[in-house]
């Protein structure tokens, strides 16, 4: 299978990885990627239960996504799952 890949400045080859999906069970709506991702790929939803209320990230742009993976190495619970483009 094959992969679309780039070039880093010194040259070497790099595939990105876009951003699939966020596990709405390990996430805990801290916002840390909300924050990292400069493209507007995120948002946040806030789920009124019984005696509080959770907040959690979701995917809202797959399409600003430009596969740099920093969402994913600033959570904290790992929530985040990648793929890359398919050529």
């Amino acid at each position: 299978m094959a992969y679309y890949t780039g070039k880093t400045k010194d040259g070497s080859s790099w595939t990105p990885t876009f951003v699939e999906n966020i596990d709405d069970e390990k996430c805990l709506g801290c916002g840390r990627c909300y924050k990292t991702c400069s493209r507007n790929v995120l948002g946040f939803k806030e789920i009124d239960e019984e005696d509080s209320a959770r907040m959690f990230m979701f995917v809202e742009n797959a399409g600003n996504c430009v596969g740099c993976a920093a969402c994913g190495v600033t959570c904290p619970k790992k929530a985040f799952s990648f793929k890359p483009l398919e050529v």
